[in-house]
């Protein structure tokens, strides 16, 4: 595949070697070229290095631009601005011919080089709990963290997914000896296929009969504590036992998962219960090293900085003092497994802020156990709260945490009004598959489009609006190109460099050749949220292309030809930048 240098690029080469050729000691200096209102881009590097080199800086920079090649290919013009400031025109020709190479990509990547020498990230995203529901709170970290990946692995990078479930603890002594003296609770009915909703329902009636005979049973109670030490012994039948309850979680994970449009594979799911076999060793290592001291017969981790409300230090606690393991213990071990069976290069972890502090000061103990060092970096995409339409944390008229799966389907609900709404010819049964991918696209989206640290209102109404910052207008959008290239028939998109552009070409242009630079600064920062702001940027900058220029009866043969092109390579974009968010593109709506 030939990867295509972006506009700003060649600029920024261009000005950086007439730097160099008149201010010999500015070789490799960054001529800091950004976009600008006042032309096409602006570059505002000889300031600082005329102060460096004790120059005039207007005088630097007219120096400069004698030594800029201007005309067709590249550049137009080039004039000095302010106390030094470069502003900078590019070729109308330059920007067809360049958007041209990236239309001509056959992979489909829009001339987007992969990376040349890939590291290998783990990603820990989507970990709902065994036995329990999925609420609300699951989903940023699902909707995040598949972002992350599909940008990550679209950039070359190898990546490793991974679903850290919560599948152990001491909740299943409780729920292993129910099932153990009722064992048809979780049976199936004879070859058919359960539902996720099925699933679920089984395990919520057992896990509330469990609590309400360990709660009035204290004979109960002394058998499942005693269950606890059989699991955690490791005793088949017990196992057994606890297996069924993962098994028809995972049934219903992935009926969620699926509705959320989402690819979750059983491998890439390691619960805590993975890391078992490691927990002793990570104790017996980092209490040798010296990293973890005991103290009160607990082995802990102390921090200076890092202190109670009553100014004593809060350590964390590896292994607890009745030899128990608690969370830390797992996260280290899971490092441990990450850094040198998977060999990876970067950790990233989509968990809740909240818990922050428990990451950071697993973060540091592994540096201080030497596992992660300059070389393998462990990062928290730590996000924020979903929020009611009151500002307050998402609850029911109850005052419940919200089910997922109801949120999910009243979203589908209010998309498929939307789409009925509008649609002209389409069944019911495309109706209702369009509905699912403007809904789940627009709760998608609405997370999406905050960055992740920021709480976000879940607002219903708002994430179906037509107008907006949301992802039906983006799919609107798309799904008018593609009616337009239908429209078009026999006549077929062609690039024409040989035309002048209207301001709102230019624009457009301008912003479809951005997508590279975008998707690079969206992955090496994970932040999706860069991403979905270019694209609404895209869907804006064409809806004012298509008022201002005609496409179909522009005024000549080629000018229909260029428009097409710009209407085509501006779908691509649109379909290509949704996909790395994770939200479908309907041809029509």
């Amino acid at each position: 595949m030939a990867s295509v240098t972006s506009l700003s690029d060649s600029v920024q080469q261009h000005l950086a070697d007439a730097l160099a050729s008149a201010l010999p000691e500015a070789d490799g200096v960054d001529p800091l070229l950004r976009r600008s209102d006042r032309a096409d881009f602006q570059a505002n590097g000889i300031l600082a290095l005329a102060k460096k080199a004790k120059a005039n800086p207007r005088e630097l920079a007219t120096q400069v631009v004698s030594r800029v090649t201007t005309g067709d290919e590249l550049i137009k013009d080039v004039e000095v601005s302010g106390p030094g400031f470069l502003n900078i025109t590019i070729a109308d020709r330059a920007i067809t011919r360049n958007l041209a190479a990236r239309y001509a990509d056959e992979t489909g990547r829009l001339g987007i080089p992969a990376a040349a020498n890939p590291g290998t990230t783990v990603v820990d995203y989507a970990q709902p709990n065994v036995a329990k529901e999925m609420h609300v709170g699951h989903l940023r970290s699902a909707v995040i963290g598949d972002s992350v990946v599909q940008l990550l692995e679209f950039t070359g990078e190898n990546v490793v997914r991974r679903h850290h479930i919560g599948d152990w603890g001491t909740q299943f002594g409780m729920l292993i000896q129910y099932l153990d003296e009722h064992p048809h609770e979780l049976d199936h009915k004879a070859d058919e296929e359960v539902s996720g909703e099925e699933a679920m329902s089984n395990l919520d009636r057992l896990y509330k009969a469990a609590r309400k005979k360990f709660d009035s049973d204290e004979e109960f109670k002394t058998r499942a504590r005693r269950r606890v030490v059989d699991l955690q012994a490791g005793d088949p039948h017990t196992l057994a036992m606890w297996q069924k309850f993962v098994d028809e979680s995972k049934i219903y994970f992935f009926s969620v998962f699926d509705k959320l449009d989402m690819e979750i594979r059983d491998p890439d799911i390691v619960g805590e219960s993975g890391y078992n076999d490691m927990l002793a060793e990570t104790c017996r290592l980092l209490e040798e090293s010296g990293v973890a001291v005991r103290s009160e017969g607990a082995l802990c981790v102390f921090f200076d900085d890092v202190k109670g409300p009553d100014g004593k230090p809060v350590p964390l606690i590896v292994q607890k003092s009745d030899g128990g393991y608690g969370y830390a213990a797992t996260d280290l071990s899971a490092i441990r497994d990450r850094v040198f069976n998977l060999k990876a290069t970067s950790l990233v972890y989509v968990v809740d802020a909240r818990q922050s502090l428990h990451f950071k000061m697993v973060f540091e103990t592994a540096r201080r156990a030497g596992w992660l060092n300059d070389d393998v970096k462990a990062y928290q995409l730590a996000f924020g709260t979903v929020l009611g339409k009151d500002g307050k944390p998402f609850k029911t008229r109850e005052g419940e945490t919200v089910r997922l799966v109801d949120l999910l389907d009243e979203a589908i609900d209010r998309a498929c009004a939307v789409v009925r709404e509008k649609a002209q010819d389409l069944s019911e049964e495309e109706i209702a598959e369009r509905g699912a991918q403007v809904g789940i696209g627009a709760v998608k989206y609405a997370d999406l489009s905050t960055s992740a640290n920021r709480d976000y209102k879940f607002d219903l109404d708002q994430m179906v609006s037509l107008n907006g910052d949301t992802s039906v207008y983006l799919q609107y959008a798309y799904a008018r190109i593609q009616s337009i290239l239908r429209k078009a028939g026999e006549v077929r998109p062609a690039a024409r460099p040989e035309l002048e552009l209207h301001a709102a070409e230019r624009a457009l242009g301008l912003h479809l050749d951005a997508f590279a630079e975008t998707v690079d600064e969206a992955a090496r920062e994970y932040a999706p949220h860069k991403l979905a702001a270019y694209l609404y940027q895209l869907a804006s900058l064409y809806t004012s292309f298509y008022d201002k220029c005609p496409v179909l009866k522009a005024e000549s043969p080629e000018q229909v030809e260029n428009r097409l092109f710009l209407c085509d390579l501006t779908a691509r974009t649109l379909h290509r930048g949704m996909a790395l968010l994770g939200i479908r593109t309907p041809e029509r709506l």
